[in-house]
């Protein structure tokens, strides 16, 4: 396979809770205000992702994989996963708050959906002054059931609600209650799947005044209780990956960009995809160079040896899925 940082053309997804900075900030090609989404790297059915750049341009997601397998992949990857790509990449807008929502795992998904579940992560891009998620149930003995009696004036005392700013992250494993809120702009890694239980949508309607659908008898079995608020802690050191997340699904690190950075990825048995949240970066993969801005993704296949970074100042995410080495890192720690 060709070694060139790959881009693709974006999915925009038009939202109720949507606002306009995917096009303001990102500058993604909408002047729309109700966009709430930005699919990067999509190989969800009926939203595969179409190449923008190089050599493939005009290709999709899903003709790479089919004509370059591992080259592609990785070779687990490609076992594991055959022609599907095992990532969905996004950045969201939220001008609104979200629906409280949460996702089943693969058990549930299996069983209802045929498709994979859906665990995630959160990188907060940016947020409005007192901006805040929803993560989790307040209380730990709160009974499930109690998801189909949500209402105006009870939600405030059943969700636990924490304030966000720019740089944290928050891991969402399958079957945690969660909601982006108002005034966040976020970067969002998730398996690949589109599968969304809601349990509570602020009372809102829509242009024609009907409530969205909500699935609260299905929430009430995905949903888990977990010992912690999964907020990553990490210590940014200048071009440094710095661990946000090691989950069996996904290794998420960021990546702070000050100068002329190379980095070798020959025993990574996997993609690298680049999510820039900050600044604005020369990535060279090999005799290719692409300039990537702040809300712009590329993805580099696996056969690649090295990456070289130019910068004075920007900062990425360095997603791959790469079990044996998350599974070593782990037995390390």
């Amino acid at each position: 396979m060709k070694v060139y940082p790959i881009k693709f053309n974006p999915i925009l997804k038009e939202k109720i809770w949507g606002g306009n900075k995917l096009g303001t900030l990102l500058g993604k090609d909408t002047n729309k205000n109700n966009v709430g989404e930005s699919w990067e790297i999509s190989d969800v059915n009926g939203n595969i992702s179409e190449v923008s750049n190089g050599a493939y341009k005009g290709a999709s997601l899903k003709t790479l994989i089919e004509d370059h397998e591992a080259t592609l992949l990785g070779a687990e990857n490609f076992a594991n996963f055959g022609y599907n790509f095992p990532l969905l990449i996004k950045f969201l807008d939220a001008k609104t708050d979200l629906s409280v929502q949460v996702h089943p795992d693969n058990t549930m998904a299996k069983k209802h959906h045929d498709s994979f579940g859906k665990t995630e992560m959160w990188y907060i891009m940016d947020s409005d002054e007192k901006a805040d998620i929803v993560l989790g149930l307040k209380d730990k003995t709160t009974n499930p059931k109690v998801l189909n009696h949500i209402n105006a004036t009870n939600v405030d005392t059943i969700f636990n609600r924490e304030q966000v700013k720019k740089g944290d992250s928050f891991f969402i494993p399958a079957g945690k209650i969660h909601a982006i809120g108002a005034g966040v702009l976020a970067a969002e890694i998730q398996q690949t799947s589109d599968i969304t239980y809601r349990v509570y949508d602020w009372d809102r309607t829509d242009d024609s005044g009907q409530k969205r659908e909500l699935h609260t008898q299905l929430a009430e079995q995905a949903t888990k209780e977990f010992d912690t608020n999964c907020k990553a802690s990490y210590d940014l050191k200048p071009n440094t990956s710095a661990s946000l997340v090691d989950c069996e699904y996904f290794t998420t690190n960021i990546l702070d960009i000050t100068n002329h950075q190379v980095k070798n990825y020959s025993h990574l048995d996997s993609f690298v995809i680049f999510m820039c949240v900050e600044g604005q970066v020369e990535i060279t993969a090999g005799l290719h160079t692409e300039t990537v801005k702040m809300g712009e993704t590329i993805l580099i296949p696996a056969n690649t040896e090295e990456v070289v970074f130019s910068s004075n100042t920007a900062k990425l995410l360095e997603v791959y899925v790469d079990k044996g080495l998350v599974q070593n890192m782990q037995q390390a720690s």
